[in-house]
């Protein structure tokens, strides 16, 4: 299928359910909360698709995809470890879904539609750009968050205090 292996298969089917969770709570939540059922279920599935993802060389060995799972593995448990700090766990976690997003939207176009992919490969200069645009989104989203959560906590000192 789409040239996955079984592996390849059951690597994907975990990361769409990451990304779905992941999803779910930035749209519910404004932020991935581990404090809840959406947040659990994706940091559980992030790992596991950080850890299905290093049996997958389609491409050789240790590749930048592996780099990129023991990346995110560090930054989730940076994420877990500080979870009083909730606006900086919330720019965390959001670095790890736009990690995410760089393996999904580069096996997306080099892979679909079947038989004449949108792309030629994951060096395609198209997928540079699109990166980057995502990196700006990242950027824009985590200013938000931190603006956000900063904000509430302000306005709930100020009213502990009144």
């Amino acid at each position: 299928m789409l040239g996955l292996t079984s592996l390849g298969v059951i690597h994907t089917a975990i990361s769409l359910v990451a990304v779905g969770a992941g999803v779910i709570g930035l749209a519910r939540d404004k932020r991935i909360d581990l404090s809840n059922g959406a947040g659990k279920t994706y940091l559980v599935m992030t790992v596991l698709t950080c850890l299905t993802g290093f049996g997958i060389f389609q491409h050789g060995g240790f590749g930048k995809p592996h780099a990129l799972g023991v990346l995110t593995l560090i930054v989730l448990a940076a994420a877990w470890v500080i979870r009083e700090r909730v606006a900086l766990q919330a720019v965390l976690l959001s670095v790890t879904f736009f990690f995410h997003m760089i393996p999904a939207v580069t096996e997306t176009l080099t892979r679909l539609p079947a038989g004449a992919p949108l792309l030629a490969d994951a060096e395609a200069p198209e997928l540079k750009a699109i990166t980057g645009v995502m990196l700006i989104l990242l950027v824009i989203g985590a200013t938000l968050q931190v603006r956000r959560l900063n904000h509430g906590r302000k306005s709930a000192s100020k009213a502990a205090a009144a």
